[in-house]
């Protein structure tokens, strides 16, 4: 696939970082110095104006499969996306950092959905994103990452063994999990790997668990302690990610403390959120934490823009005994970090963005439809020909470690176990490590 990138910044370098390997990409920006940092990657570079139409063309961008505007400014991005539009059968993605250009974008393409849809196809807004992983994750106690499948009748979950976890230090086979659930993938030192029976759970492993929402709550009662539904949220930073989680939280019946140092931005916040109790002051003093007793929240979440105050805030509610810490992080690579350090969770905005892109975009059609820990392991929807052999799921041997977790067929779900007949036109949904694929998709060929 050919991807086209307008905007040599932060941004396009993740994304470019993400796909040169497999896909080929080239970045266009005006200024030479921005793309003197993309001469590590293979990928090509056009310093030139993209919002000049004449340029595109004359630069053979008309054959590109993929167009992503990523510029820092909203206008540009969404003049680059419309000229590219003219000139190629491309998928345009366009990044936006203003609300009101989403809101704006998303009205139009409401009212002229037949002309519109011809424009622009996908548009990104980044801290939207980051709003909604972290509000998936909040809404499932203990959780450390969440995924839904099949309009909601399926999810992924992703725990943390800690010291009172009924799993720590046994093996899978001597484990029991209810019916609806199964464990797809394990997490030791950043590091990830497909379980057999004689896997062992040890502490600070990461867990992965895909089945029925329900067979997951139940394993959660059981497994890992979930004490029910979080009720009190402290949230440190009131920019931007901090007003859009509040204004998706206030829907919901949990009690929020919003910790912001600027005093002006505490008093518009105020006026717009009516069930959350507004504060004006640092998330890094020990005595505001304390006096507002944030160790008793059952989740914090710090999303400031500042990576340090951001950690700082963590480690100081973690120790005062918050449940679970949520932390926004600038890259993937300070995420793995943080974690190693205390926090619960970290997330990148910037990775949520590339996920998104790489899951609903590019790797769409390739059956890839989601992408976890940091782009080790994916998950990959197979729908089965008709000619399909139907037999029971332990004759079917795979090439590769992997696990057939889900198998829809028609509106039903099922969670198959070894005597599981697998159907003509089922589609399986099968977790494995990204390295393996290839090897998954070429086996049900």
């Amino acid at each position: 696939m050919k991807i086209v990138i307008y905007g040599a910044n932060e941004m396009a370098s993740s994304i470019a970082t993400e796909f040169f390997e497999d896909h080929d990409v080239i970045v266009i920006d005006a200024d030479a110095k921005n793309l003197e940092s993309f001469s590590k990657l293979d990928v090509g570079t056009i310093c030139a104006d993209a919002l000049n139409i004449k340029i595109l063309k004359d630069k053979e961008i008309s054959d590109c499969d993929a167009f992503i505007a990523c510029s820092n400014d909203d206008e540009s991005n969404i003049i680059a996306c419309l000229m590219a539009k003219q000139i190629s059968e491309a998928q345009t993605i366009c990044f936006v950092q203003k609300q009101e250009s989403q809101v704006a974008l998303n009205s139009l393409k409401d009212e002229h959905k037949a002309s519109y849809a011809q424009c622009i196809d996908n548009i990104i807004w980044p801290q939207k994103l980051l709003v909604q992983e972290i509000f998936k994750i909040i809404t499932v106690p203990d959780a450390v990452d969440v995924e839904n499948f099949a309009h909601g009748r399926a999810r992924l979950l992703e725990y943390r063994i800690k010291e009172d976890s009924e799993l720590l230090n046994k093996q899978l086979k001597d484990c029991y999990f209810n019916s609806e659930v199964l464990v797809v993938g394990i997490v030791r030192n950043d590091e990830l790997f497909i379980p057999n029976g004689n896997s062992e759970f040890l502490l600070n492993d990461k867990v992965f668990l895909m089945g029925t929402p329900i067979g997951l709550d139940i394993a959660a009662d059981e497994l890992f302690e979930s004490k029910g539904k979080v009720k009190k949220i402290t949230i440190i930073g009131g920019g931007s990610v901090g007003y859009e989680l509040i204004g998706e939280l206030e829907k919901t019946s949990m009690r929020m403390k919003l910790i912001e140092n600027d005093y002006e931005r505490c008093e518009s916040l105020s006026l717009n959120f009516k069930k959350t109790l507004v504060l004006n002051g640092s998330g890094t003093s020990l005595e505001l934490l304390e006096e507002e007793e944030v160790g008793k929240s059952d989740v914090v979440v710090a999303i400031t823009n500042n990576d340090e105050k951001n950690l700082l805030c963590s480690l100081l509610s973690k120790q005062l005994g918050a449940k679970k810490v949520i932390t926004r992080v600038s890259q993937s690579t300070t995420a793995n970090l943080f974690e190693r350090v205390g926090v619960d969770v970290a997330i990148s905005q910037r990775e949520a963005c590339v996920n998104e892109i790489k899951n609903r975009i590019i790797d769409s059609r390739a059956g890839v439809i989601a992408t976890v820990e940091r782009g080790q392991g994916e998950i990959l929807e197979i729908q089965l020909p008709q000619n399909f052999e139907a037999k029971p799921l332990f004759e079917i041997k795979m090439p590769v470690p992997c696990v057939i977790a889900i198998v829809k067929r028609g509106s039903k779900v099922i969670i198959p176990k070894g005597q599981t007949e697998i159907r003509p036109n089922d589609t399986l949904m099968i977790f494995t490590k990204t390295d393996d694929v290839v090897k998954v998709k070429e086996c049900f060929k």
